[in-house]
């Protein structure tokens, strides 16, 4: 996901998707438990996605405030 696709989102889009990718983490954390996860790669990338969508949401509500 790319910054500018976040910046593009809703706030409610964005709080919808930061779920959907939570839940997937989530997934996977079982998937590399259980020794069943085949794309490893994923895991960090959703790390970040997540990040991603929680920095910039922050600053469009400290935007919003100022």
């Amino acid at each position: 996901m790319k910054t500018a696709d976040v910046r593009a989102m809703s706030q409610d889009q964005m709080n919808d998707k930061l779920a959907e990718l939570k839940k997937e983490q989530f997934n996977l954390r079982f998937q590399k438990a259980t020794g069943q996860m085949e794309k490893t790669a994923r895991v960090k990338q959703i790390r970040r996605d997540i990040a991603r969508i929680k920095t910039i949401a922050a600053e469009q509500s400290a935007g919003q405030k100022a």
